[in-house]
C-alpha cells in the first residue's frame, strides 16, 4: 500500500483501521507508528512473532511485504556505553 499521496483523512481511516484490529487482536501486539517515505510505509511494532504482524497486516487488509527483526537499537548514546 502507498501511502504517500493520501489525504489526512485517509491517514485517520487507516489509522481507525489498523487499531480496530489491534483491539480485536488484543494486547500481544501494539503498533508503535508508521514511517511514510516515497514509496513504501514502514510500521514499527512491539509484537511476540513475524506471524502477529502478518495476522495484522491481513486482517487490516494491508501488505507486509517484508517483515524484520529489530535486534538492537542503537543511537548517539550507544558510544557511551
Amino acid at each position: 500500500m502507498s501511502l504517500q499521496y493520501s489525504s489526512p483523512e485517509q491517514f485517520q481511516a487507516i489509522a481507525g483501521q489498523s487499531c480496530a484490529v489491534l483491539e480485536e487482536m488484543g494486547p500481544h501486539i501494539q503498533w508503535l507508528h508508521s514511517y511514510v517515505v516515497a514509496d513504501k510505509t514502514y510500521c514499527v511494532y512491539i509484537a511476540p512473532d513475524a506471524e502477529a504482524v502478518r495476522q495484522h497486516a491481513a486482517k487490516s487488509g494491508f501488505p507486509a511485504n517484508r517483515i524484520s527483526e529489530v535486534r538492537r537499537i542503537i543511537d548517539p548514546t550507544t558510544q557511551e556505553e
